[in-house]
């Protein structure tokens, strides 16, 4: 009973996203164990995928409607899980230190239910997928949402990657999105057009809290222009010269930030010079 009671305190502490992580692994191993004990009897079929996935087709939905929102939180295969799991954590994280725990479950929730619906949608309308009926699992929509949230709200914020070195926050969404786009028409299209309906909640929700013009073009545009050193702001001050030298002094505190992040890294920076650098570039 102890280690119960120890798993079971774990995941009340936790954070949102973490528990998020729990519950998919948590509900993996379960999927494994019933087919394991399914394949005993020689019975092939997957009692849970059956019950919860999401089915291309309305009239299945309209037997089980739970499916919606359900089908996010199972996977086909261990890549498939791991690999949800750790962008879930790597920009969950992120999201958390701008947003509420509430907010986060929200995104994820929310970005899973546009995605179902998009993804109903398509095999409504393309001629790909007419006459097919395929269901849909993954956490992927809920979890893009959250990416395409976080990138949406600090675009600017950089990561350190392995081998990489420093990549924009928007560059890594940018190029899940744009991954999506090219693997339409491929044996999974129907899949990465649920994870653009994730994405677009997740852009439109942060564009509309944050009263930013909702402009996908000019979004990806930034993918192909020219951009100034990260973070850094040009002043041009009209006012009288006391105003002149208040913006003086910022940008003299931006270039030591900046400089501070050439040397040591953006990891080094306090709090303070995060919230400094944050304001500055909106």
């Amino acid at each position: 009973m102890s280690i119960i009671n120890d798993l079971k305190s774990k995941f009340i502490s936790a954070s949102i996203i973490q528990q998020l992580i729990y519950v998919n692994v948590s509900v993996f191993v379960i999927t494994l164990i019933l087919n394991s004990f399914s394949g005993l009897f020689e019975n092939r079929t997957n009692i849970i995928f059956e019950w919860f996935s999401l089915s291309s087709s309305f009239d299945q939905l309209i037997i089980k409607p739970w499916t919606l929102i359900s089908y996010g939180f199972l996977h086909n295969g261990f890549l498939h899980i791991l690999f949800n799991c750790l962008i879930l954590h790597f920009f969950g994280r992120l999201f958390l230190e701008y947003f509420t725990q509430k907010q986060a479950l929200n995104f994820y929730i929310l970005g899973t239910l546009f995605g179902g619906v998009a993804y109903l949608l398509s095999y409504s309308y393309f001629p790909l997928f007419q006459g097919k009926v395929q269901p849909l699992v993954g956490a992927s929509a809920g979890i893009t949402a959250i990416v395409v949230g976080i990138a949406t709200y600090i675009p600017n914020y950089q990561l350190q990657l392995r081998f990489l070195g420093y990549v924009k926050v928007w560059h890594l969404a940018g190029a899940f999105i744009l991954f999506d786009l090219i693997s339409l028409a491929g044996g999974n299209g129907g899949g990465h057009i649920a994870h653009l309906g994730g994405a677009l909640f997740g852009y439109i929700y942060v564009s509309q809290a944050s009263n930013k013009k909702i402009n996908f073009f000019s979004w990806f545009s930034e993918l192909f222009s020219k951009r100034k050193k990260p973070l850094q702001t040009v002043y041009k001050s009209t006012k009288k010269k006391n105003t002149t030298k208040t913006e003086d002094a910022k940008q003299v505190k931006i270039d030591s930030i900046l400089d501070k992040i050439s040397k040591t890294g953006y990891e080094t920076l306090t709090k303070e010079e995060k919230e400094f650098l944050f304001k500055q570039s909106n």
